[in-house]
């Protein structure tokens, strides 16, 4: 009998197939589906390996309260596994993201705190809210996941490996956006490590400064992005580590329509970084059409969670955003 609890959840998800856009492109085109950890997308890893670094190092004990600042998915991973594990949560949040964030951290009991989503130097950006909420409370500890190499560290120990493994040994190319850089840190350098030859690429959305900062050394932005979590406009620790051979940006508009595809082709019902991720992967297929190649990259969290926005058809037609029916052959 296999027994455990929503600790022991985290992790060993399927790679799954993406048939329809794999048989337009002539590659193989998966995804990783991070939406079946128990918190429901790939920041649970995060969690798990700085919950587990800060208990290895003795910085916490059961009661211990874990502080976090997050666009949501992180606080959940956290407050998902803090339940199992015998810790409290409080969680500081910029007050812009989809209500079913919210909703999903208070049903787990984390104390809750919104902010008005500032620019980074703001002493009441939710990164430096947080630290200085955690500096209040005797005994908190402030995971700090932009900048705690255990967030990559866990990636680059199970989620690197795992995708190699599922794979059979064959990555020709791993692509997915960046918030704190964890994921693409620690999978990067797993794979890179086991075949030195797979191509990493960058995906970002508009208003993020890493594909700026790839290309000319300078953190600059263009636009904006309805994604949620999703870009970054400094060079975080988790970055630095992550080895990066090229960036693309995608836009909004290929994010609804990739996600609207999935869902109505693949059955795959997807949040945005989701559709960040597929959309470079398939514009990355397209550019290798017909050669076999296998293109990984991340799908990140349910659709669920964005129900009132992205699969609102109200709320995308005020973003002047119509789902548009992606090409089925290569031209």
């Amino acid at each position: 009998m296999n027994i455990g609890t929503a600790w022991d959840l985290v992790g060993k998800t399927p790679l799954v197939y993406i048939r329809s856009l794999s048989e337009i492109t002539g590659c193989r085109i998966y995804g990783k589906a991070e939406f079946l950890n128990p918190g429901g997308s790939v920041k649970d890893r995060a969690a798990k390996g700085m919950i587990l670094d800060a208990e290895q190092r003795g910085l916490i004990q059961p009661g211990s309260m874990l502080v976090e600042g997050t666009a949501g998915n992180t606080g959940i991973g956290l407050a998902t596994l803090a339940a199992s594990r015998g810790y409290k949560t409080l969680i500081v949040m910029p007050d812009n993201q989809s209500k079913e964030k919210y909703e999903l951290l208070e049903a787990l009991g984390a104390e809750l705190i919104r902010v008005p989503p500032v620019p980074f130097a703001n002493p009441n950006h939710f990164y430096h809210r947080a630290k200085h909420e955690a500096s209040l409370r005797p005994g908190a500890y402030w995971t700090n996941q932009f900048e705690n190499p255990a967030n990559g560290n866990y990636h680059f120990q199970t989620t690197g490996p795992e995708i190699w493994q599922q794979a059979e040994g064959k990555v020709d190319i791993f692509t997915c956006a960046v918030g704190t850089s964890g994921t693409m840190s620690g999978v990067s350098r797993y794979l890179k490590k086991v075949y030195p030859e797979v191509q990493i690429q960058l995906a970002e959305p508009y208003g993020s400064g890493m594909y700026s900062f790839l290309q000319t050394g300078r953190i600059e932005t263009e636009g904006s992005s309805i994604t949620e979590g999703i870009g970054i406009m400094r060079v975080t620790e988790n970055f630095r580590q992550a080895l990066v051979d090229a960036a693309m940006r995608i836009s909004d508009q290929e994010v609804i329509n990739m996600l609207y595809h999935l869902a109505e082709n693949d059955g795959l019902l997807l949040g945005t970084s989701s559709g960040i991720n597929v959309s470079a992967a398939y514009r990355l297929a397209m550019e290798n059409a017909g050669s076999g190649k296998t293109i990984v990259t991340i799908l990140c969290d349910h659709g669920s969670r964005y129900a009132s926005r992205i699969y609102n058809k109200k709320w995308l037609e005020e973003k002047s955003l119509v789902p548009n029916k992606i090409v089925r052959t290569v031209a």
